[in-house]
């Protein structure tokens, strides 16, 4: 496999990224503006009252319908990029795992030396006891 093929293959669609997603917002935008635009009341219209309430309603649908669909293709676009990141970040997933196998020794380590600290104060205590036990007039 050509070592360049992949930057080349992450350039390409990391663009495709971008492009889809200025499309998307641009849609989204334009769509909106036009919404808002529809909203104007013209005293001159061409056609009867009723007639051009219905074809704004009408456009107004179409044009919330597409931005409906830019914003669907905006979080296609985002789980596309988890997705992607997710399968192909391995340098953050191996950092993530020597990170967390570093601590996870550290706090092991840390765990054994406080149980050797606390079997060698049991160790002392029971001693001491015994001692005492086997000293004391009360044994039976």
């Amino acid at each position: 496999m050509n070592p360049r093929a992949l930057p080349q293959n992450k350039e390409a669609l990391l663009k495709s990224y971008n492009n889809r997603l200025k499309e998307d917002v641009k849609s989204m935008s334009e769509n909106f503006e036009e919404i808002i635009k529809l909203c104007k009341v013209d005293h001159d219209i061409q056609f009867s009252r009723m007639t051009q309430c219905e074809l704004d309603a009408y456009e107004m649908q179409v044009r919330a319908a597409n931005m409906v669909r830019a914003a669907e293709s905006l979080l296609k676009l985002v789980s596309d990029i988890k997705q992607y990141l997710i399968l192909n970040d391995f340098v953050s997933v191996n950092d993530a795992i020597t990170t967390n196998s570093k601590f996870f020794r550290s706090k092991q380590t840390e765990c054994d030396q406080k149980l050797q600290t606390l079997r060698d104060d049991m160790v002392t205590d029971l001693y001491d006891l015994e001692e005492e036990y086997y000293t004391s007039n009360y044994k039976c």
